[in-house]
């Protein structure tokens, strides 16, 4: 056993002789202190999904609601499914062109979403990579070039000025400008920088995407050097090509007489995280049977870096994630305990749960609402504690998001806010950046606890000592006499939409909303997976419904999210648009009106 295995084992035991049964008196601030200086400690590295830190503290978690006496739910107490942490170039990776050879990771690098693919093909020089047609810009780089069946060589950017930098920037991310290709027939496509774009002509860096999925294509992103040696034969380079189109501000594409043939091998690295879940039966005979969810997420950023999440992505640290959100799991353990200990017995079932993956795109939420262990139907309130670590002493606001997703949810909340020493901050929306979105997608009421973001958020500075231990406790017992008042109704309130079931629409002009919900749990569905439709938007009256499998939009491809999106940059206010989906097998075709 080497000594970070044995300083993980020994603060485990430690952490574990505060799980010892109380009597029935307040929340212990001790005890949650104690709780996120295990979890946010430095032997735990930052509870990256996956690892000996995240596993460490799932763990915990488990051990902790075994021994205030809930019952396991899963496969003992866990919930485990996979994630996709890290992507690497594999054995088989190779450029040749004639004479010309190229290095991975030197001369050219896959992209982290590039399909494995043997490609052999001539080469078209397409420009930008643009097909834009609107009422203020016209611009198609394909109009004089034959792409079918061939690689592409694409400049990144645009050549944009004051004047049209919105109408460019839409179409200019490497998303957007492959699936132009992929329209156009091409096989492959080759990015490039030009001088304007980056002078220091660094390769795109090899990292996993947050909600990740492949391209439908193989893509390679080359080094201006390499470019200029595949351009030698036409005399051509990429600064002359890139200053000449944005001097003109015309499009400028030709066939070059090279053939290009590129192996790409990324490999994508899972690892096996779970979930945590406990149960406390309730003791009414007919109300056991319906559950309130009480949860927060206990994963985090691990060391951090580019591509994780960390407001310094530059700074290789361990990030603990004292506030975000150890404390919120602290909080759920503390009133996990009071509750399976103390002498309030409630009529409902309670389960506790500490989710994993959250900070990867709510995985372990959307894992469970997904591949639920009781029915859905059954689960009648979520309570969401995600960062509740850090109230103001001198105004003890406490932000409850969620609030208008029930009827009489407010009245209750206001009436023991009223005997409280807490100031509620209320929010009416059930969608957020946190794991109540997940239920509240499923047609659950939701309530989220949050004490605000901070300086030292996402950062290696969220650390014990900026927590505030005795505002939490406040937190904790409001949420404990919360729980309890609610688990005892004779009836639950009834779940009402509050906001869109989404993330919020971009303010900028001519966008438009089909009105779905995207599944980012599965990033390999061979098309868009729908986790959910807006009641009332174009999608639903379409008759689109969860679980649909969005394979085209306008008869052109959709294979993931970035697809959607880019098919949906081209759609305007009004239009009829054709969508076909897979639903059982089956595929359909719908007509949405916009």
């Amino acid at each position: 056993m080497n000594r970070s295995i044995i300083l993980l084992t020994s603060l485990l035991l430690l952490g574990c002789s505060s799980f010892l049964p109380q009597n029935d008196t307040p929340i212990s601030s001790d005890e949650i202190r104690d709780h996120i200086a295990y979890l946010a400690s430095d032997a735990l590295e930052g509870r990256k999904p996956g690892t000996p830190g995240g596993k460490a503290a799932a763990d915990y978690v488990a051990e902790h609601f075994k021994q205030i006496g809930l019952t396991p739910l899963g496969q003992d107490g866990f919930q485990s499914f996979e994630v996709v942490t890290k992507v690497s170039l594999g054995a088989d990776n190779s450029l040749t062109a004639g004479k010309i050879m190229g290095v991975p990771g030197q001369d050219y690098t896959p992209t982290s979403f590039s399909e494995n693919a043997s490609l052999e093909a001539g080469l078209v020089f397409v420009g930008y990579g643009f097909e834009i047609d609107s009422d203020t810009l016209k611009w198609n780089d394909y109009l004089t070039a034959d792409t079918q069946d061939k690689w592409v060589l694409i400049l990144r950017g645009s050549p944009e000025t004051e004047d049209n930098a919105l109408e460019f920037g839409r179409h200019a991310t490497l998303r957007h400008k492959l699936l132009v290709a992929r329209d156009h027939g091409a096989a492959g496509v080759v990015f490039v920088s030009g001088t304007k774009f980056d002078e220091q002509d660094e390769l795109i860096e090899l990292r996993i995407e947050r909600n990740f999925s492949k391209s439908g294509l193989p893509v390679i992103h080359v080094t201006r050097d390499l470019a200029d040696r595949l351009l030698a034969d036409d005399e051509n380079t990429i600064a002359d090509l890139e200053a000449l189109i944005d001097s003109k501000m015309k499009p400028k594409s030709f066939i070059t007489r090279q053939r290009l043939a590129v192996n790409i091998e990324v490999v994508q690295h899972e690892v096996t995280t779970q979930n945590v879940i406990g149960v406390l039966e309730g003791s009414d005979p007919v109300l056991k049977d319906e559950y309130l969810l009480v949860g927060g997420h206990y994963d985090h950023l691990g060391w951090g870096g580019k591509g994780s999440g960390s407001r310094k992505p530059d700074t290789s640290a361990i990030h603990n994630g004292a506030d975000d959100n150890a404390s919120g799991v602290a909080a759920v353990l503390e009133i996990a305990e009071k509750f399976a200990q103390g002498s309030d017995t409630p009529k409902r079932s309670i389960i506790f749960m500490a989710f994993a993956a959250e900070e990867m795109g709510l995985l372990g939420s959307k894992h469970f609402t997904s591949n639920p262990l009781v029915k859905l139907e059954q689960i009648k309130q979520m309570f969401n504690l995600d960062m509740v670590g850090r109230l103001d002493d001198e105004r003890r606001i406490l932000t409850a998001g969620g609030t208008g997703t029930a009827e009489g949810m407010e009245d209750l909340l206001d009436e023991l806010a009223s005997s409280s020493l807490l100031r509620l901050s209320k929010t009416p929306d059930g969608y957020g950046p946190s794991d109540h979105a997940s239920f509240y997608v499923e047609d659950i009421p939701v309530l989220f606890f949050f004490t605000g973001i901070t300086e030292e958020y996402h950062t290696p500075g969220d650390d014990l000592e900026t927590i505030n231990i005795e505002g939490e406790q406040l937190i904790a017992e409001f949420t404990y006499d919360l729980v309890l008042r609610y688990a005892d109704l004779d009836e639950t309130f009834i779940f009402q939409e509050a906001g869109p079931k989404g993330p919020p629409k971009s303010g900028k002009r001519g966008k438009v909303k089909m009105g779905i919900i995207p599944d980012f749990a599965a990033a390999d569905a061979n098309g868009f997976l729908l986790g959910g439709v807006v009641p009332g938007g174009p999608a639903a009256i379409a008759g689109m419904k969860k679980g649909d499998v969005m394979v085209s939009l306008e008869g052109r491809s959709v294979k993931n999210i970035y697809d959607y999106m880019g098919r949906m940059a081209d759609v305007k206010p009004g239009m009829r648009i054709s969508v076909e989906v897979l639903r059982d097998g089956e595929k359909l075709i719908l007509i949405v009106q916009l």
